[in-house]
């Protein structure tokens, strides 16, 4: 799955990690001095935000756009050197161009977000009919606006074409590493819906939830420090009164309850789910047989087998039932969290509309990230089935042990089948 399309997976991955800490730190470190060094000054503390298109070439963008260039190029050409790869240009280059585009989506959310002050700040005034806020004025917010979201839609539009060519490639390397060891591999049961049908899912599933779980990471990097500003709008909180950094402390604490609740109560999917393929395999590859033997496929033996089906999914739909109380009282639970935290404040009129506004949205994209686990989890579960089913067909005809616990799993299904 891997090594058909990253150099020398185990390392490559460990190598992405330890580059990201180091250069982040650096950025973090040195970066406005690097910046000032070279012609890009950071942003004056007490400077007035950029409202519009124009947030994305302030000096601050413009120097972090070098600094990534910089810093993909000198990763890219130390493995292209130590370990080339046929796939290299997509899965080194294209990770890296993916990885900024979703940096780049996310900054369109802090852009959008930074607009929401004095847009509605001036909607409130407007409406208190105490100010003179113009048409004028008005209408040049909305077209700030405007220029945000073309950029968004652009974004967005170019990110899902490059990503599912991407995914294809990929798959392409998956498929092609496999069809080369088709004489190994032709007598593994069911080698051809691996390589086709599984290939083709893992790819599907790989474009949705990967792209969402860098989007979900960047998400944290860009808005966390957001939202550690926006708490000094709130003083008090219900129930536990005056704490630090009330807004990033209550998303933090309350979204890792959330995550740990989702992953406690849906703890057995995984294994269903995987049991629940390998007992459908075992049912379609008993109805093939059918087709050419007679002797196949009798009555008999498909009930037994399809009797194993209906087990396996009562079993699943009993689990994911409670499964479902618990995930869907949560996410309507968090709806109005954020409200319930903001009584104190909004009752003592200490923010305006348009700073509820910030708050809210900086909020809503830290609790939803945080919450990558409880919005994904079916879409998890089925990856996990996936991937054990890959990795099982890759070390028959590798001649690899799998890990404990995919053997486990295995050897389950084959007592259940005996």
């Amino acid at each position: 799955m891997f090594r058909s399309f990253f150099p020398r997976p185990q390392w490559f991955f460990l190598s992405v990690l330890l580059w990201t800490a180091v250069t982040a730190g650096v950025w973090y470190a040195l970066g406005d001095a690097l910046g000032l060094l070279i012609g890009f000054p950071p942003a004056a503390p007490d400077a007035d935000p950029v409202i519009g298109p124009a947030f994305f070439v302030t000096p601050q963008f413009v120097w972090f756009y070098l600094y990534y260039a910089a810093a993909t190029g000198l990763f890219s050409a130390f493995w292209f050197r130590f370990s080339p790869h046929a796939w290299q240009r997509w899965s080194v280059l294209g990770s890296s161009l993916i990885l900024f585009s979703t940096y780049f989506s996310v900054q369109v959310s802090v852009a959008i977000n930074e607009w929401r002050r004095p847009f509605f700040d001036a909607v409130q005034d407007a409406l208190s009919g105490k100010s003179n806020v113009s048409v004028g004025q008005l209408n040049d917010l909305l077209m700030d606006f405007a220029g945000i979201a073309f950029i968004a839609i652009l974004v967005v539009v170019v990110t899902s074409f490059f990503v599912s060519h991407y995914v294809f490639r990929w798959r392409t390397a998956m498929n092609d590493y496999y069809v080369s060891r088709w004489d190994e591999v032709r007598r593994i049961e069911g080698a051809s819906q691996r390589i086709q049908e599984d290939t083709m899912r893992f790819a599907d599933i790989v474009e949705t939830l990967g792209v969402k779980i860098v989007d979900a990471v960047m998400t944290l990097f860009a808005f966390l420090p957001v939202l550690f500003s926006l708490s000094s709008y709130v003083t008090e909180m219900p129930l536990v009164g005056t704490i630090a950094a009330p807004l990033f402390t209550a998303a933090l604490v309350w979204s890792i309850f959330g995550t740990l609740l989702l992953a406690f109560a849906g703890i057995k999917l995984p294994g269903l789910y995987f049991r629940n393929q390998r007992v459908e395999a075992a049912y379609r590859k008993e109805l093939v047989y059918g087709e050419d033997d007679v002797g196949r496929a009798q009555p008999p033996t498909l009930g037994e087998l399809f009797g194993n089906v209906r087990r396996n999914y009562f079993r699943l739909y009993f689990h994911y039932f409670y499964f479902n109380i618990v995930r869907y009282s949560y996410l309507q639970a968090d709806n109005i969290f954020v409200y319930l935290i903001l009584v104190p404040t909004i009752a003592a009129g200490k923010i305006t509309f348009g700073i509820l506004q910030q708050i809210l949205t900086a909020f809503g994209q830290v609790s939803s990230s945080f919450q990558y686990l409880v919005n994904s989890w079916t879409t998890i579960v089925e990856l996990q089935s996936i991937h054990k089913r890959l990795a099982a067909f890759e070390a028959a005809f590798e001649h690899r042990p799998l890990p404990d616990l995919d053997q486990a799993y295995l050897a389950g299904e084959q007592g259940a089948g005996e």
